[in-house]
């Protein structure tokens, strides 16, 4: 595909990273020339210093022949006039803009992306997305991703195994023997940063980060299996008043019996979450400074959010938060060269904002029936939901006869709304939903499992 990206921060770049990987023909914009050397010397990509919804820019960009644009630059309304003047200048068929104003996202202002008023495809909302991936982890204590496929019938859950695992050293085939009736898969293995699909022989180790796919009904049995359940939080102390902050925030304040405190040191935010705020208390303060901390209730906290948009300030926020007696901490971090110090510091949850947008795009840029995509391990592998058509490979077949190559692990497959665990010898009927593990390498072959036939349209 010939992909634009407008924008060469860190969405950008990740969404570069990942694409260009993939023998996709990128064009990169951007208006800082730095950013375009530094994005050029290190990816295979096509490099343009500009304004990004300039149309003499786009021309140059080759917005005459691309397939997509995916404007993702800082500024809400160039990333929707860049979509604009790529339909009615170029008529580029897949239009993506990031948009994080929230007002720009009411309902009530649904009918401004039309085709007929601003067209855009697709509407990403970074600041959404993570607050609900934050939501979601705080409703499942104990693991370190939960990501909802199949309208919610289905998770992806991602747990550390621990010494006290009772399924250690043990073959996967045998885990479904030890707790019959369990619905759940391990699809995915990440052991001494190394993610693969697992064979049926392969052990777990301590260590070990184990990705399950799950029917949602026996998540908490799942769980309580791997020893990782924990009590809900219900003291929760959010550092950053800005839209993830507010977001996480207005949700808590719907689950009965959740006390909530915000610090935000920005006078005007603050005052701006304590409006939109009805039972949570707004702390105008610095939450590097132990009073403010202390006055929120740092120290009797079950969670502390550390949602700024400095990344220095969530680590030291999250490291002086444990320090004075938060049980758990979680701490946004953009810069990717931080993330890999997770190991050395004593932060339970580091939340990459670039993992969660990536995969909001990914699942516009796969080929055939693809319906969901969740890029895990910084893109080392993909979950994904599949429907199966006429022209699939799986159709009709049993999984056996279907020849599923090596680094492809099937998680689940839902029928009529129902979950079903995959075997060797079960067989694939047409409309069925496939949830999936691939590795980076046999990702062309997955977009074949989905293929869809022209007759199709």
């Amino acid at each position: 595909m010939n992909i634009i990206i407008c924008g060469a921060g860190r969405v950008g770049y990740g969404i570069a990273k990942k694409l260009s990987a993939e023998s996709n023909a990128v064009t990169i914009v951007d208006l800082l020339p730095e950013n375009i050397q530094n994005i050029t010397t290190e990816l295979d990509v096509r490099g343009i210093v500009g304004h990004g919804s300039h149309p003499g820019v786009l021309k140059k960009a080759g917005a005459e022949t691309a397939d997509m644009i995916i404007a993702v630059t800082y500024s809400d309304e160039v990333n929707m006039i860049a979509c604009q003047v790529a339909h009615s200048l170029f008529g580029t068929p897949t239009k993506i803009a990031r948009v994080r104003a929230q007002d720009y996202l009411k309902e009530s202002w649904r009918d401004l992306y039309s085709r007929e008023n601003m067209p855009i495809d697709i509407i990403i909302s970074p600041e959404i997305e993570i607050g609900k991936a934050i939501l979601r982890q705080l409703n499942t204590p104990g693991a370190f991703d939960v990501v909802p496929f199949s309208n919610g019938i289905v998770q992806l859950i991602g747990i550390n195994i621990e010494e006290d695992c009772p399924i250690i050293n043990m073959p996967i085939h045998q885990i479904g023997e030890l707790f019959p009736g369990l619905n759940a898969t391990i699809v995915g293995v990440s052991r001494d940063d190394q993610l693969f699909a697992p064979t049926e022989d392969d052990p777990l180790s301590v260590g070990d980060d184990v990705y399950f796919v799950v029917e949602t009904a026996h998540a908490a049995r799942l769980l309580d299996i791997m020893g990782t359940v924990e009590e809900k939080a219900r003291h929760v102390v959010i550092i950053g008043g800005g839209n993830i902050g507010a977001y996480v925030a207005r949700e808590l304040e719907k689950v009965t019996g959740v006390r909530v405190r915000v610090i935000e040191k920005d006078k005007r935010r603050a005052e701006k979450a304590a409006e939109m705020l009805k039972r949570t208390v707004v702390l105008n303060g610095d939450a590097l400074n132990v009073s403010i901390l202390e006055e929120a209730g740092v120290n009797d906290a079950q969670t502390v959010l550390c949602l700024t948009n400095d990344d220095k300030t969530n680590i030291l926020a999250g490291l002086m938060a444990k320090s004075i007696g938060a049980k758990q901490v979680f701490s946004l971090i953009n810069d990717v060269s931080f993330l890999n110090m997770k190991s050395s510091l004593d932060i339970d949850m580091i939340i990459d904002p670039r993992a969660t947008t990536v995969s909001s795009i990914l699942r516009h840029v796969r080929k055939g029936r693809i319906l969901d995509v969740f890029a895990i391990g910084d893109g080392a592998a993909e979950v994904m939901e599949g429907e199966v058509l006429e022209t699939s490979p799986l159709a009709g077949r049993t999984l056996k006869e279907a020849g599923i190559p090596e680094g492809i692990a099937i998680g689940a497959i839902v029928r009529n709304g129902k979950f079903m665990l995959p075997s060797p010898d079960f067989v694939v009927k047409t409309r069925d939903h496939v949830i999936l593990l691939s590795e980076k390498n046999a990702l062309k072959h997955v977009e074949q499992l989905f293929r869809v036939s022209a007759d199709y349209f």
